[in-house]
This record gives structure tokens, sequence and C-alpha cells, in this order.
């Protein structure tokens, strides 16, 4: 999978409304409040305002987290504290509704999805399609990754297919009314082959990126240091083509988050990111198709360094650092009533005029916002 390939097939990224954030701006300035006093919710809702086209800003009516599943064989190296059978019987998980991702997503009014693109299982692990009637097969690319350190991840064909089974999921998705997309993964050993494509899109050694991922010791954090050092010596020769890192030192699981967030761009929906995994995928994607990130914000910070680096690269500035490093999108949707609370601010409440305090409007005293504030509002 070649950058220019993949490039050819997807429309421009759309910029945001500048007009609705400008009178998202303006709105802001005239509501009751001191300028600038509800601080991150007031960039989020000037955000908003850009990518829905609108001021106010309409509440999310569907929420939709959606877990990514695949393994990879880099896992036979020993580098996590887990085996890979874990992976098909968290998705088994999933599907009953007892895992992190499932409890926090009723939580926050969100709807969980499951789909299996590489899980190292004889049959697909979770249904297909937004209600879960479509085959499996349909969005299943391999049993597994390939073993990063050794060989190729995916070959040419799969890491095509992997991208627009990204692309499909989102637009079904956002066909199917979703208005907020949280996208997560699941998979034993995902966060070595996440370090490798960021240390390579970010020109950084392994040992800048290497984590602790599912609490390993230090015994196998050295295993891991260097199969990401063995996976970088094999792809550092694509390090300028992102989607060629993606299939090389990669996974099936990160190339679909890729194509997903890709597309989610697209289509204008709104992404809160996760950790590192939905991170390192993001930054590939956003080389593969330069602004997608105008439609992302970054929803928690993860412990593992290569997270900080992606978000550097991306200049993304998550909204909460609580310590998460479980992956599935739970960090993003605890960040889901943080937007909820943006949106609803700048809609509801009541301006100077409307409430009749006395003085003055920001706006009408000319102290409203400064534009510059806003400028990267994530």
């Amino acid at each position: 999978m070649e950058s220019h390939e993949v490039e050819s097939v997807i429309p421009p990224v759309p910029e945001l409304d500048e007009a609705a954030m400008v009178a998202a701006r303006r709105r802001q300035g005239e509501l009751t409040k001191p300028p600038g006093a509800l601080g991150r919710l007031e960039e989020l809702s000037i955000w908003l305002a850009g990518v829905q086209g609108a001021c106010p800003p309409r509440p999310f009516e569907r929420v939709r987290a959606v877990v990514i599943a695949g393994d990879h064989g880099v896992a036979g190296a020993g580098v996590s504290a887990y085996p890979s059978d874990v992976t098909a019987q968290m998705v088994a998980n999933f599907a009953a509704g007892g895992a992190a991702v499932n409890v926090l997503a009723r939580l926050v009014g969100a709807e969980v999805r499951v789909v299996d693109v590489s899980v190292d299982s004889p049959e697909p692990a979770a249904p297909g399609g937004v209600d879960g009637t479509a085959p499996g097969e349909r969005y299943r690319v391999r049993r597994g990754s390939g073993r990063i350190d050794r060989e190729d991840a995916l070959s040419v064909e799969e890491a095509e297919r992997a991208f627009l089974v990204g692309r499909l999921v989102a637009d079904e998705e956002i066909d199917a009314g979703a208005d907020l997309l949280v996208p997560g993964e699941m998979g034993i050993g995902n966060t070595t082959p996440a370090a490798a494509i960021v240390a390579l899109l970010c020109d950084r050694e392994p040992i800048e990126v290497v984590g602790r991922g599912t609490g390993i010791d230090d015994a196998r954090w050295m295993v891991k240091t260097a199969a990401i050092r063995d996976a970088m010596r094999r792809g550092r020769p694509f390090a300028g083509n992102a989607a060629s890192v993606l299939r090389v030192v990669g996974g099936a699981d990160l190339v679909a988050l890729a194509g997903l967030l890709v597309q989610a761009a697209v289509r204008r929906t709104p992404v809160i990111l996760d950790g590192v995994i939905v991170t390192a995928a993001a930054l590939a994607a956003e080389r593969i198709a330069p602004e997608a990130r105008r439609y992302w914000i970054s929803g928690t910070r993860s412990p593992e360094p290569a997270q900080a680096i992606a978000l550097g690269a991306l200049g993304l500035t998550p909204l909460l650092d609580a310590g998460l490093r479980l992956g599935e999108g739970t960090g993003a949707l605890l960040a889901v009533p943080m937007l909820r609370a943006a949106q609803a601010t700048l809609a509801e409440m009541a301006t100077f005029d409307q409430a009749g305090v006395s003085g003055k409007s920001a706006e009408a005293a000319g102290a409203g916002p400064d534009p510059a504030q806003y400028s990267d509002p994530t």
C-alpha cells in the first residue's frame, strides 16, 4: 500500500466552517461570564461549530465507540504480559457487555461496536455491520498480522483491504446516524507496532518510544525494545511513506483505524482519539490525508511515551490525564461529557442582554475573546 495509491481515492478533507466559528467566538463573548472563563470548553464549542457548520452546534444524538480488534505476530516474541488468546476472549467480553469500554459507553450514552479485522481465530470473533447482523468475514483481512521484527505485517493487497475496511466502517456508522465517533482497539502486543510506527514517522529511537504496555517487567521491556528496534530496521526504508510504514511495521487493525479516521474527516464527523494505538494510527492518517486532524480531538493522555510524541507531531493536547492505559476507547469515552458540556454551554447559556445582567455584553464592551486564542481549538 503506497501513499499515492491511497491518496488517489480519498477526497480532499474539507475545511472547518469559518463563518460558524466566527459566530461561535462572537457568541462566547456575549455569554454571562468573563471572556475565556470556561477555558477549553469555549475552545471546544468553537471547534464543534466549525465541524458541524452551525452556531450554536447541535447536541450529539448518536455516539459510537468502534473497537477495531486484531492480533499481532510480534506477541510471539514475548512483548506482552498476556498471551494472544486474550484478544478473542476480550472480543467476546465486549459482545457480552462486560468490558470497561461497555461500562463507560453506557455511562456516557454511547454504543459499542466491535470489528474483527485480524483476530487470530478460525472464524471471525465478532459479527459485522452496524447492527451486528452482517457476516463478519466482510471485515476480516487475515488471521493475525505478521511478526514485524521478522516480516511485513501485511501484504500490499491486505493493507489496501484493511484501509478500505476502516473507511467502510466509518461510512456505515455515519450513514446510520453517528455524529461522534470514538475509535478504540483490542489486540495483544499492539503497543509494539504502534511504537514502531511513531518512531519511524517522527524519526525517534526505539528507547524513546517503548513503554510498559500491559504492565510488563524489565525483562519483557528489553525484549520489546529489541523487537521495536528490529521492526524499525526493516521499516526504515519506508519512513517517508506513512501508508507503507503501516503496512510493514503496523498491522491490519492499525491500517483499518487509519482508514476510519481519514473517512470520518472526509465526512465532516468529529472523532475523539484514545491512547497510543489510536494516536499512532492518527499520525499515519494525517500524513496520508493532510489536515484530517481538523476533525479530531485527543481525549486522554497515555503513559506510553509514543503517544506524547505523536500528539506533539499532530499538535493535539489531550482533554484528560487520568493515567489510563487500557485502550479500548476508554479514555476517549471519558472525554465525551466534556464535549457535550462545550456544546451545551454555548447553546444554552444566556447572553448578557437576555439575562439583564448590567453593563455589558463582552462583545459590546470590546472585550470579546481574542480570535488567536482559538486558532488551534484542539
